[in-house]
Order: C-alpha cells, then sequence, then structure tokens
C-alpha cells in the first residue's frame, strides 16, 4: 500500500466544486477519495458508497466522474487492502454502466456508441438554434439554462457523457493490467472482468490475459479470463478456447463455449477449425440443466443462466439442426433465475426467442404443426410464466403484445389451454389484469382520507 498522499496527488489541483454529480457541486468528492484511503475501516466503507452513489448513480455518469477514475486506478493498484477491489468495481461501472444486459454474448459494441453520441459542440450548435427561433420566454429561458450547462462542461448527452468515464478509464488500462499477476485471486477476476469490455485495446491486453489464463489456477478467475478472451479476439488464439473446451471443470468448459459463441457469431471467418456449432451448443446446454455454479463469473450479474439462452440463441443460425439448439435452450429456461439486472429475465428471454422463432400473424399457428423445439418452448413457457408475467407495463412485461403480434395467446390460461395444458380453472377469454387498478385504487382512498 500507497501512503494516501502519493495515491492523491494532483487532487487539490481539479477545481471540483465546479463539476457536478448525481446530488450537485462535486466538493465533497475529495473528502470521499481521502476517506476511501484512509485507516479507519467503517469510514472507508461509508465513503465508497458515497462516492459510487454520487458519480455513478442509476447507471448515469456526471462531470465529475472521469476526474476521480485516476484516482480510482490507484487505489485499485496500491491502495488499502479493503478498498481495491470496490475501486476496480466502481471503474467497471462507470466505463460500462450494467452492459451486461444490452451487449452479451457479443460484447460491447464501442464503434456504434461512439457514432450515437452527441458532442457537446453537436449541442451547442443545436441549443443556438433554438434559442434563435423561439419566443416563447418560458422555453427560452429553459434552452438559455441548458446551453449554460453545457458550456460548463456538463454532459448533455448521457452517451456522449458515459463516453467520457469509458475513455478516462481506457486511459488507465496499461496501469492496470499489472493486477492480473496479483496475488489476490479477488483482484485478478475483477480485472479480467473489466478487461473485457475494451476491444479497441485488444491488441494490448491480450497477451496480458493469456498469460494470466496460462498460470492461473483459481477456476472462476480463469473462466474470467476466458470470456474476456472471447469478447476481445478475433480467433481462438493457439487453440487455448478449443482446448479448455474439453477441461474437466464444468465452469471453464461453460466460459470456453461462451468464448467460441462470440467468435463463431461476431467473427464468421474465425470459423474455419472452430468446434462445430453443434458441439459448442451441447456443452452450453449440458451446463444449462445443471444447478447454478457456486461461485461463478460476475457476467450477466452472475445469472450464468440467461447468458447461457442468449449463447444458444446465437447458434442457431450456425448449427445444422437449429431446432435441436432450440430444445437445448428450452431445457435451460427453467434454471433462468431473477437478477438485479433485469426484474423478470424469463419473461424477457420468452419475448427474445419468440422474436426469433415466430413470424407476425393475425392467427395462432396449429400447435401440432409446429416443429418439436417450437412446442417444446411454448409448452415449457405455459408452465413456468405467471400471469404477472403477461400484464403490461409498470409492474409486467411487455410479453403479452409480443405474444400476441405472433398470433399467440397472450394471457397465461389462454397459452396453457392452447398448448394443452389445464388452466387451473382460469377463463382463458378473462382479459388481462388492469397493472394500475391498486395504483387507482390506493390513491382514492389517500383522496377520501384527506377529504375527511
Amino acid at each position: 500500500m500507497k501512503r494516501s498522499d502519493d495515491l492523491l496527488a494532483g487532487l487539490d489541483d481539479i477545481g471540483w466544486a465546479a463539476l457536478g454529480h448525481a446530488y450537485g457541486s462535486a466538493e465533497d468528492v475529495p473528502g470521499q477519495l481521502r476517506a476511501v484511503c484512509g485507516p479507519d475501516e467503517e469510514a472507508r466503507e461509508s465513503a465508497f458508497r458515497s462516492l459510487f452513489s454520487n458519480i455513478f448513480h442509476q447507471g448515469s455518469r456526471y462531470s465529475a466522474s472521469p476526474y476521480a477514475v485516476p484516482f480510482l486506478a490507484r487505489i485499485a493498484v496500491a491502495g488499502p487492502a479493503g478498498t481495491r477491489a470496490d475501486a476496480l468495481l466502481l471503474l467497471t461501472r462507470l466505463a460500462v454502466d450494467w452492459h451486461d444486459e444490452y451487449d452479451l454474448p457479443l460484447g460491447i459494441d464501442t464503434a456504434a456508441w461512439r457514432a450515437a453520441a452527441i458532442s457537446p459542440e453537436e449541442n451547442l450548435r443545436w441549443y443556438d438554434e433554438q434559442i434563435g427561433a423561439e419566443t416563447d420566454e418560458e422555453r427560452l429561458k429553459n434552452l438559455r439554462e441548458g446551453r449554460a450547462y453545457c458550456v460548463a462542461g456538463h454532459p448533455v448527452d448521457a452517451r456522449e457523457g458515459a463516453l467520457r468515464s469509458y475513455d478516462a478509464v481506457r486511459e488507465q488500462l496499461p496501469a492496470l493490467l499489472e493486477l492480473l499477476g496479483d496475488p489476490d485471486t479477488e483482484i485478478r477476476t475483477k480485472t479480467a472482468y473489466l478487461l473485457g469490455w475494451f476491444p479497441e485495446e485488444a491488441d494490448t491486453t491480450l497477451p496480458p490475459l493469456l498469460a494470466c489464463l496460462d498460470s492461473e489456477r483459481n477456476p472462476v478467475c480463469a473462466a474470467t479470463v476466458l470470456v474476456a478472451v472471447g469478447l476481445l479476439a478475433d480467433h481462438d488464439p493457439d487453440g487455448r478456447l478449443r482446448r479448455h473446451l474439453d477441461h474437466g471443470h464444468p465452469l471453464l468448459r461453460w466460459a470456453a463455449a461462451t468464448a467460441l459463441v462470440r467468435l463463431l457469431a461476431a467473427r464468421p471467418t474465425a470459423a474455419l477449425g472452430l468446434p462445430s456449432a453443434e458441439r459448442i451448443a451441447a456443452e452450453l446446454a449440458a451446463f444449462g440443466a445443471g444447478p447454478a455454479p457456486a461461485p461463478a463469473t460476475a457476467h450477466h450479474a452472475g445469472d450464468l443462466h440467461s447468458y447461457t439462452v442468449r449463447s444458444l440463441m446465437c447458434l442457431m443460425g450456425a448449427a445444422e439442426d437449429p431446432d435441436g439448439v432450440l430444445l437445448e435452450i428450452v431445457r435451460a429456461l427453467p434454471r433462468v433465475e431473477e437478477t438485479g439486472v433485469v426484474p423478470r429475465p424469463l419473461a424477457v428471454r420468452a419475448g427474445d426467442l419468440l422474436e426469433a422463432l415466430f413470424e407476425p400473424a393475425d392467427t395462432a399457428p396449429v400447435f401440432a404443426g409446429l416443429s418439436p423445439g417450437r412446442r417444446e418452448l411454448l409448452s415449457v413457457l405455459a408452465a413456468l410464466l405467471t400471469a404477472a408475467d403477461f400484464q403490461s407495463c409498470p409492474f409486467g412485461s411487455d410479453l403479452y403484445e409480443r405474444f400476441t403480434r405472433y398470433g399467440l395467446p397472450g394471457t397465461r390460461p389462454a397459452l396453457r389451454a392452447y398448448v394443452g395444458l389445464p388452466t387451473d380453472d382460469e377463463d382463458p377469454s378473462a382479459p388481462l389484469p388492469d397493472p394500475w387498478e391498486s395504483f387507482r385504487n390506493g390513491r382514492l382512498m389517500s383522496e377520501r382520507r384527506g377529504a375527511e
């Protein structure tokens, strides 16, 4: 551990008061960083929670966020033992939010992200055009305030603001690479996880990742490295992924299969010499049909069964027998668990599968005429999904709309009747419950009490 003065050198050279975070001025960030490096463990933990909430609040990044990155990187490398892993976690979130849900299994598309982001210069031009044409005084006031906010250096476009933090973390990768050789397994694992989100740095990060893989004995860390290699590489480096597909540990076989899926789907030219889609699907299916491993990698918030289903979906186009892969997906669905990323991951996965497997229609296809994989999928969904899964927002999902778009029954009892399951005395023709009813009733009772 270095002295806090070394870790935080230059901290007071930054005009934190002019920067912002979720709760206003960032003038409290230096104090939080100092507390994170301090000797009091309880104070360190409290300061880190405050810092996390301030500069990464519910996924948002602010003008202060990238300025904190170099200090967090130093803490990750040489800070107090209890703070290093936390610093790596915050660096990952500042870089990529919770992109597990959005970008796995193919990895993050930084080119598309950069193309979609609106620069401060573009925003200023937009504000000037709007101000020049606006005649309403209230709207004019709001536009001028927005322009002043932009001029002050605060991100107006969320994608551009996120990129500032992403690129700030990217600049620190050379210093963080040494952590792949850290004696602490958690540090090595969290570093490998972070590196997988920077495809633009693959030429620099792949060699140390592969060196780590060759020497790593911890299965969770080795699996994390394998997935990171799969997300970054454009080929199978020296056949390492293929060899791990036959590893004795199931988590490493899953990680190798997951990495190979990404290569097959994102880099079709790399398919020559890779195992067949059926071989990879069989490994994923065997993993997906079993209980969740503990411990596991952090990918997809630790819900590796949902990750497996997504990977299998990518394999359907490359398999000689897509319906066979679909049957393997169905085997994995009962294991899909709730995570912090998605409130109802099974409902989300179900919607994705319907979109991939069915064409829009006004009437339901004859159930007996569907392929075995599609029949089995609908039967399993009918058995697993609840009535709440079919409700519309805000309390449910858009599953009703997804089913009815393809002519399929859009309620639980109707779907169960369609596949030949008992409806538990529910009326298949009954409309969906109104998700706003309890809210309206609660508000009505409050209004009545207020009137009384």
